[in-house]
């Protein structure tokens, strides 16, 4: 799975905003801090908020915050509100593998599912605590001793 520099750059912006205090965060400081364009930066919040992901405020005291605890906003939901959803598990098409190579089939279908299923399952609090929920930290590597 690829993930576009957009949805890149909104957990990013997300993430910046999970993790800044109380109140409103404006737009320029989500820029600086996470070095995203400023311009892409204000336009990825405007469609963030859209979604229902961040709130906004105009004004001197304005910014963007998150419409909802960290502890609720899984992955798939920023990604899906910047790029649409996420595939659905490939359809049998009509140039689809034949002979001794059909499972391949079934094996793009797991894939595509296996990364819904890890999107779905990481909340923003468990990147900014940097710890992931069991079954996905099960797929991780085990560290160098």
């Amino acid at each position: 799975m690829r993930l576009s520099a957009r949805v890149d750059y909104a957990l990013r912006a997300v993430i910046e905003l999970a993790s800044g205090g109380d109140g409103p965060v404006t737009s320029e400081r989500i820029a600086r801090a996470q070095e995203i364009p400023p311009k892409f930066c204000e336009s990825i919040l405007l469609q963030l908020r859209r979604g229902g992901i961040v709130f906004a405020q105009r004004g001197p005291e304005g910014g963007y915050w998150l419409a909802r605890p960290a502890e609720q906003i899984s992955l798939v939901e920023v990604v899906e509100v910047i790029d649409g959803p996420l595939s659905s598990p490939r359809a049998v098409q009509a140039d689809a593998p034949l002979g001794a190579a059909q499972a391949l089939q079934q094996v793009w279908t797991a894939v595509e599912e296996s990364e819904r299923a890890i999107l779905t399952q990481v909340t923003i609090a468990h990147v900014i605590a940097g710890v992931l929920p069991e079954p996905v930290a099960a797929h991780l590597p085990l560290a160098a001793s």
